[in-house]
């Protein structure tokens, strides 16, 4: 099925777009201070999935390296929406009235405008507490709706999977949905704490590794799907 070729490739590129893009932004930051026309913006050494040194939107909004995550993010956007169409059609092809098809896609695409949303409002400055406001409630609707999409789709697999059988790696599957489960688990867990002030290397350690963890979820799909004739 021309569609599950379509889907095993751009999954990979789904992971590998953000992932360099965010740790090229880092790396810039943290290595290659002269770049930067503005020294207050540079940052030392860190390793944020570890000491939480930095957040990414502080690595990534500054000139230069907003002139590489917010094309990455743009990029991945676009190819998140193509997934979710693609993943649409190749459910459809196996079972048409697969019951949770209209939430995949449209969690899924909602997830992807909301990243181009936050790219495009990452480094304008105003000083003003709704905008603020928007700019959070923008990235906390973007994960939520991309674990709910992540979630769906595992759950429709999980009910398909005697159909789809021949055509996926089960132990894959099975990995995506323990990666899910993780994360759904770690966010629930985690507002207590990123509702109160302070633990700021704590807030960014995690946004860096569940930012991680919400791309790994198409490095999964990419060895899901068996290779097709």
């Amino acid at each position: 099925m021309e569609d599950i070729k379509k889907v095993k490739f751009i999954s990979l590129w789904i992971f590998i777009v953000p992932f360099i893009g965010i740790n090229a932004c880092l790396i810039l930051i943290t290595q290659f201070h002269n770049l930067f026309p503005n020294q207050e913006d540079v940052i030392g050494f860190t390793i944020p999935y570890i000491d939480g040194g930095a957040s990414i939107s502080r690595t990534a909004r500054v000139f230069p390296t907003y002139l590489i995550f917010k094309p990455a993010m743009f990029l991945t956007s676009y190819l998140l929406i193509r997934y979710w169409l693609w993943n649409k059609n190749i459910l459809s092809h196996f079972q048409h009235d697969a019951k949770h098809l209209n939430k995949i896609v449209f969690f899924g695409i909602s997830s992807a405008v909301l990243l181009t949303i936050h790219s495009i409002f990452l480094g304008i400055k105003f000083d003003y507490d709704l905008y603020k406001l928007f700019r959070r409630v923008v990235m906390l609707l973007f994960i939520i709706f991309e674990i709910v999409a992540q979630a769906y789709l595992v759950l429709t697999l999980y009910k398909i999977k005697e159909k789809i059988k021949d055509h996926i790696n089960i132990k894959f599957l099975v990995a995506k949905r323990f990666l899910v489960t993780g994360l759904i688990i770690i966010a629930i867990v985690s507002i207590p704490i990123i509702s109160f002030e302070g633990n700021k290397a704590f807030k960014h350690a995690l946004e860096w590794d569940y930012f991680l963890g919400v791309i790994f979820f198409y490095c999964l799909t990419f060895f899901m799907w068996k290779k097709t004739n």
